[in-house]
């Protein structure tokens, strides 16, 4: 029997079936699980979660005598339940990277936790439920679509420690992004976005010491990387609610067109387009992130290193998709105007890739900081452009993530 109770009737042994409010406001990436540590009810009392529904019939009832808001028979008449008490749907109206920053720095959180919660359910030997991943892909894909760039940028930014689970973040938002750049169907989006939040799910069993080794790999330990693939497909195959676009991901987003890939040296036409759209969506946010032994390239650069790989690499017409996704000044590019002055594009225009929004910081005349200032290039009569690509390492800036993804400047900017 389904029972709708209050938070404050929850007891260990229960299966919790649902929450009943936002996905965003209870601690946990999925539902439909046992209540065995006494730490989960706290943090669900902590949380605004006022109801939740239960399963009587996989675990522990409420005592006898005890006050249930609703029952229900069948899993559909949850289901409407949570249609009538469930918010409003989420604004998807378009909004500036500054207000969605901070909506999409919550949504990269949960999804961390989402994807480490699934890497250590496979080191411990079971199987990974994925079915509560809708929801969190959901949420990304309505954070693009407020903004195509925030979460993305967001995702981009990761520690030594974070990185195997930010990295699926990431290219789970760049397949997302890149879904829609190719119109391809709502289904077909949420499965790529699925697909890129487990595209890397075998490095699971990787030995750590070798994933997080602060170094090149010897060929010996990169053979031991390689197997990931495989792993990962045959761990989703005996995990409830495997996605066929994911088990396709999985095995083949190390294979390259010209048959040089891993594991199964397929060609281009044997490669699918949801691994091959991974493939690139994997390659930039790895290129683009800090590691333990190198810093991050540039976006912009790295679309340029991207593009010269393009044959025999990736299919160019979904690398050219891709960079009409994110823009040719990907968020986090440094860039010179024709003023001389330096600056970090932190927005993209819908007039032109060519014009994004960006925050002037550094004037190369006087070799000196100035006050941040946003400037909409796209705007007309804008007398400023850009004129070159910068390497970050040229000058020498150590804080280029904290100017572009802070709050200093937009006070001023919001005047203008």
């Amino acid at each position: 029997m389904l029972k709708k109770i209050s938070v404050d009737k929850l007891v260990l042994g229960m299966h919790l079936k649902e929450f009943c409010g936002s996905w965003m406001e209870h601690p946990f990436w999925r539902t439909s699980f046992v209540l065995t540590d006494p730490k989960d009810i706290q943090a669900i009392l902590a949380s605004s979660i006022k109801e939740v529904w239960i399963d009587s019939s996989k675990g522990l009832d409420i005592a006898p005598g005890e006050h249930v808001v609703l029952e229900a028979e069948t899993e559909a008449q949850v289901d409407a339940d949570l249609k009538i008490t469930a918010k409003k749907k989420p604004e998807l109206s378009p909004v500036p990277a500054t207000v969605e920053f901070e909506r999409a720095s919550k949504i990269c959180a949960q999804s961390k936790r989402a994807v480490f919660s699934m890497f250590h359910e496979a080191r411990m030997g079971n199987a990974v439920n994925t079915e509560g991943a809708q929801e969190l892909i959901e949420e990304i894909s309505n954070s693009l679509s407020r903004n195509p760039g925030a979460l993305i940028s967001l995702a981009r930014l990761k520690t030594a420690d974070d990185y195997t689970y930010m990295h699926s973040v990431a290219v789970s938002a760049l397949m997302l992004s890149l879904s829609k750049q190719l119109g391809l169907d709502e289904a077909q989006t949420r499965s790529a976005g699925i697909a890129g939040l487990l595209h890397d799910l075998g490095k699971a069993f990787t030995p750590l010491e070798v994933l997080n080794k602060p170094g090149n790999l010897t060929p010996e330990e990169f053979d031991i990387v390689k197997k990931h693939p495989e792993e990962g497909y045959k761990l989703l195959l005996n995990s409830t609610g495997a996605d066929k676009v994911a088990l396709d991901v999985v095995l083949n987003h190390h294979e390259k067109t010209d048959g040089s890939g891993y594991p199964k040296h397929h060609k281009d036409k044997g490669i699918s387009l949801f691994a091959k759209m991974a493939a690139v969506c994997d390659v930039y946010d790895a290129i683009t992130s800090n590691r333990p032994y190198k810093s991050g390239w540039d976006p912009a650069e790295s679309l340029r290193k991207m593009a010269e790989w393009t044959t025999g690499h990736f299919d160019p017409r979904i690398f050219q998709a891709f960079v009409k996704s994110i823009g040719i000044y990907p968020i986090g590019s440094l860039v010179k105007l024709n003023s001389g002055r330096l600056a970090l594009v932190i927005e993209q225009s819908a007039k032109s890739l060519l014009s994004p929004h960006v925050k002037v910081f550094f004037s190369t005349r006087g070799n000196t900081r100035i006050y941040p200032e946003i400037v909409d290039l796209s705007r007309t009569y804008c007398p400023e452009k850009i004129v070159s690509r910068e390497d970050p390492e040229k000058w020498g800036f150590a804080d280029l993530n904290e100017i572009w993804s802070g709050k200093v400047g937009y006070e001023l900017a919001e005047k203008k």
